[in-house]
């Protein structure tokens, strides 16, 4: 799909057709598409493809009067009952009169960018600089966004981990940690493509644009850090949950082996009286032949069995 924009009294507004100075918005192409682009805009074809790479790592590269950005961004994925965030590559391409933008899907970035445009009410496609510095921005608030989610989410299993029994919180763990890493990776190579746009070797920066990418940096550090302290709260947190799991499983085998020990009384005393031998209350003096020998034997054992639970609960067994 290919969407057009223009800039008009700062907002970023629909257009029917490529003109000089609009942005190319393509999402999700066809080969059909990515052949008109190549076209009408001539275009390198590798920059074209190279963002629909999926493994395509963040990088800029120049050819002539054209200028290829590549960044990642978050995009959420399902994992069997959980969900987990990747990241896919956003190709942005300058040419000496357009932007464009090409990736594999239509990621909620665009929608969100253009909000933000319109809201600052200041934007102008003459500066493709200004364009790529926002655009980075967005990027990176989404990073951010889903990290304060994920510290949330870690809170939580915290709490869960202390009366957890089976793997389902350690998958989800799991799942997490996963894409703590996939945004440790990207958010660095993100970190990489802003400090070459930093050296001016590829586009000229004003001292306006400089600022502003000071602060794309500084948010991006801020995501890489934050990504590295929920990494490690994680670990730690893993490590105690596989510890509390243990802990709990000990606790529940040592209950049952003391629940085993006291039922075991009755069962070894009912036991003798299958064999054939005399036993007291119904052969031996002094109450031979009493009636009652069968409710006297069950009294016993019932003080016998509450007299070691006694016990196993002042020692801590149960």
């Amino acid at each position: 799909m290919i969407r057009i924009f223009r800039s008009e009294r700062g907002l970023l507004v629909q257009a029917e057709e490529i003109r000089d100075y609009t942005w190319i918005c393509v999402t999700s192409p066809t080969e059909l598409e990515l052949n008109y682009l190549e076209t009408r805009l001539k275009i390198f074809p590798e920059f074209l493809r190279y963002p629909l790479d999926e493994e395509e790592r963040p990088r800029i590269e120049r050819e002539e009067h054209q200028i290829l950005i590549i960044i990642r961004v978050p995009i959420p994925s399902q994992a069997g009952l959980f969900v987990k965030y990747e990241t896919i590559p956003i190709g942005i391409i300058v040419t000496e009169t357009n932007i464009i933008t090409i990736c594999l899907v239509d990621h909620v970035i665009f929608e969100e960018f253009i909000s933000y445009a319109n809201k600052c009410k200041t934007f102008d496609l003459h500066k493709p600089v200004t364009f790529i510095l926002n655009f980075f921005y967005r990027a990176t608030s989404q990073y951010i966004k889903l990290l304060r989610q994920i510290e949330k989410i870690i809170e939580e299993y915290e709490e869960l981990i202390f009366k957890a029994l089976t793997n389902e919180e350690f998958l989800r763990m799991l799942t997490i940690e996963k894409t703590l890493t996939y945004f440790n990776t990207s958010l660095q190579g993100n970190d990489v493509v802003l400090t070459k746009l930093q050296s001016g070797r590829y586009l000229r920066l004003t001292e306006d644009e400089l600022e502003l990418l000071e602060d794309v940096q500084i948010e991006n550090r801020q995501a890489i850090e934050m990504t590295r302290v929920f990494t490690t709260i994680l670990a730690n947190t893993m490590d105690a949950y596989a510890s509390i799991i243990n802990n709990n499983v000990n606790v529940i085998m040592k209950f049952l082996a003391g629940m085993a020990i006291i039922v075991s009384i009755p069962t070894i005393i009912y036991s003798m009286y299958g064999m054939n031998i005399p036993l007291p209350f119904q052969e031996l003096d002094p109450m031979k032949g009493t009636p009652h020998a069968f409710y006297i034997v069950n009294l016993i054992i019932l003080i016998l069995c509450f007299l070691l639970f006694i016990i196993f609960r002042k020692k801590r067994f149960l």
